[in-house]
């Protein structure tokens, strides 16, 4: 652990009693004593206070920014209105996906958020790219902090009353606890919620006042990570890699009409021709829920069939664990399109037997976005 970075409030967590892992170069909490499947499902019914200040912060800069994103996102950068949101993900020449990120407009530039895991390779992507034409700020004086459930919005409120009126992707400048925050109603836990920037050395006190609050407590990777996988939310480096394309990950809602075949500035980013191409004649693979029979989870890199015996490999599961709030095992994976549709029955081997596992819908928890 001594190689690890750490997080701005890392002290708190360890005063808090968090068990702290390394994750993507640093120490984070995992867990604190209540425990993982505790901390989920009171972020479900109520609000968990998340530290995710490990992913990286980038502003862009330039008169054309937008359009000049445009070159490495299949994305509608350019459509998208001041203080609003999209999420995206830059891709690569055979349309595979290099990384996930939220991008947004806050008026004179772009704020990016991108993955803990790749963002020194994100940084340089966007530096070779477009680099003299849009200056690339790394941001390394602001911790990011997420409040996530049905009550995150009154949590907040209690802080800063106008947040309340803030709709799913809205962004704004919001003044809480003193400091000068920039604030997201959005997440990654399928609940309602927001994601602030703040600075550094206001961290702490943003983070005790939240948990001041009756209804909030910290929340670990653990619960965030189970969180994630009921919502149907794919994790970069697992369920999305420079291998899957986003048509195969079912992630074709976030490519706007602007950038399809006929929009009006179809392609110009990288692998739009595989990814156009899929979008017009469908994938092989396909992601899809995955449900066992049983109560012992499926774990990532299960191989599924489709019979008990005999036959090759139609898939192959990406993310697996027990779901608390449905009280079950729940997984997601990739399996041959001939079986991605209706409820099909496949089998998972798990050392050496094969059991069964059905698909099932997306997301295997309702998401409580305010629309």
């Amino acid at each position: 652990m001594t190689d690890l970075k750490r997080v701005p409030l890392h002290d708190l967590h360890v005063e808090l009693g968090a068990k702290m892992v390394p994750f993507a170069g640093y120490e984070m909490p995992v867990q604190y004593p209540l425990g993982v499947l505790k901390e989920h499902l009171h972020t479900r019914g109520k609000a968990g206070l998340f530290d995710v200040s490990h992913m990286g912060q980038v502003l862009l800069r330039g008169a054309d920014a937008a359009r000049a994103l445009e070159r490495l996102i299949p994305m509608d950068v350019a459509g998208l209105g001041v203080g609003r949101q999209r999420y995206g993900f830059f891709t690569n020449e055979t349309g595979g996906i290099l990384d996930d990120l939220m991008f947004a407009n806050r008026g004179d530039h772009l704020f990016l958020v991108v993955n803990a895991a790749c963002k020194d390779a994100d940084i340089a992507h966007l530096r070779a790219a477009l680099e003299p034409e849009v200056s690339v700020e790394v941001v390394t004086d602001r911790a990011l902090l997420a409040v996530q459930g049905p009550a995150a919005e009154a949590a907040l409120a209690s802080l800063a009353a106008e947040v309340a009126g803030m709709r799913f992707m809205d962004v704004a400048d919001v003044t809480l606890a003193g400091a000068a925050c920039w604030v997201s109603r959005s997440g990654y836990t399928g609940e309602d919620g927001y994601e602030i920037s703040v600075p550094v050395g206001a961290a702490e006190a943003l983070a005790r006042a939240l948990l001041d609050h009756e209804a909030v407590e910290p929340i670990g990777l653990g619960a965030r990570d189970s969180l994630r996988l009921e919502a149907g939310l794919c994790l970069y480096g697992h369920d999305i890699t420079t291998e899957t394309t986003p048509v195969e990950a079912g992630l074709t809602w976030a490519i706007q009409k602007a950038r399809r075949a006929g929009g009006a500035r179809e392609g110009g980013f990288p692998g739009a021709g595989v990814i156009l191409e899929e979008l017009a004649d469908g994938p092989a693979l396909r992601r899809v829920g995955l449900m066992p029979e049983g109560r012992a989870p499926m774990r990532e890199g299960v191989a599924l069939f489709a019979a008990s015996e005999g036959g090759d490999p139609v898939g192959t599961i990406t993310s697996g664990g027990f779901g608390p709030s449905v009280g079950g095992p729940v997984a997601m994976g990739y399996v041959s399109a001939d079986y991605a549709g209706g409820d099909a029955l496949l089998y998972g081997e798990v050392r050496g037997r094969r059991h069964p596992v059905r698909i099932a819908p997306m997301p295997f928890v309702p998401s409580n976005f305010k629309r």
